[in-house]
């Protein structure tokens, strides 16, 4: 007879807040975005507070935008009888799918004040020219 330990269903409990602790580390990594869309483009802002520009890195393919970059942010305080120093360190990644009508060839960029800025601009809709069909005889 095999008898059943009071612990065994005891561990599953305490390792499930860490189950999935490194997607909700990578969402704390992540900047705040927001999509909107203009009548002639579309515009991605993500939040990068002291995150410099040769720390960011973006590209298109295949009709995904996809920024990526790493975050480091140093903080130190001084007192006459205390020292304070806070790091923060981290890759992020976000990628966002384009709608069909987006021009990806003419994606531009603008990092200020800590926002940046996406623009992908809409192609002009493309209206059907009216074709003349020839009757043939016969």
């Amino acid at each position: 007879m095999v008898e059943k330990s009071h612990t065994a269903g005891l561990w599953p409990s305490i390792y499930e807040p860490l189950r999935n602790f490194g997607a909700r580390v990578a969402d704390w990594l992540a900047p705040a975005s927001d999509a909107s869309s203009t009548e002639d483009a579309y515009r991605i802002t993500m939040e990068l507070p002291g995150v410099e520009e040769k720390d960011i890195d973006i590209s298109v393919n295949s009709g995904v935008v996809s920024v990526k970059g790493e975050k480091t942010a140093e903080r130190e305080e001084k007192g006459e009888t205390w020292f304070f120093s806070e790091r923060q360190y981290g890759a992020f990644s976000r990628s966002f799918r384009l709608p069909e009508d987006a021009d990806d060839g003419k994606v531009e960029a603008h990092l200020k004040d800590g926002v940046l800025t996406i623009t992908v601009p809409k192609r002009a809709a493309e209206s059907p020219e009216a074709k003349k069909v020839q009757i043939r005889r016969g």
